[in-house]
């Protein structure tokens, strides 16, 4: 059973992951972010792309704008106007979420895919869902960073929240 409670912990722990992933592509090069991988959407800067488009597509469906497209991934946008991108995105999913109940979970939401095709499925599990794409996108990026010889962050749940001791 999904409940706001756990979703709102494992969005807590997708904004960590997604702002350590982030410092650590931030001192990489145009090159290096933009350098063929066989991984995931192609280049660390299109997996970085993909997992906020997927964040910002997600909430929209969830909010019933179920006509939402896919945006363009092409873009070299620059990794700091991702890290603005992200929180700004949350801080709307986090407004969002404010007004959702346990209860809204179950209700069915239409929506479309990327390529148009209507569907529905209930709230909570499309909240998971966007949980879920942003996780698997993430490993992505944490190998990206690795095959470029960059410094990448360890994201294991328990890293962020054991205490010492």
């Amino acid at each position: 059973m999904i409940d706001l409670a756990t979703i709102r912990t494992l969005l807590e722990y997708t904004d960590w992951s997604n702002s350590r992933l982030l410092e650590a592509a931030l001192p990489l090069s145009d090159e290096q972010l933009d350098r063929p991988l066989d991984i995931g959407p192609g280049t660390l800067r299109r997996i970085l792309i993909h997992t906020f488009n997927g964040e910002y597509v997600w909430l929209r469906r969830w909010r019933g704008e179920h006509e939402t497209k896919w945006p363009s991934e092409s873009d070299p946008t620059p990794v700091a106007a991702l890290q603005v991108a992200f929180a700004a995105n949350a801080r709307e999913r986090d407004a969002y979420l404010a007004r959702v109940f346990d209860a809204d979970l179950a209700r069915m939401q239409p929506y479309r895919d990327s390529k148009g095709n209507p569907f529905k499925a209930p709230l909570g599990e499309m909240l998971m869902q966007g949980v879920m794409h942003s996780k698997h996108h993430q490993a992505q990026a944490c190998n990206a960073l690795r095959r470029l010889g960059a410094q990448w962050p360890e994201l294991d749940y328990m890293i962020r929240i054991r205490i010492p001791g």
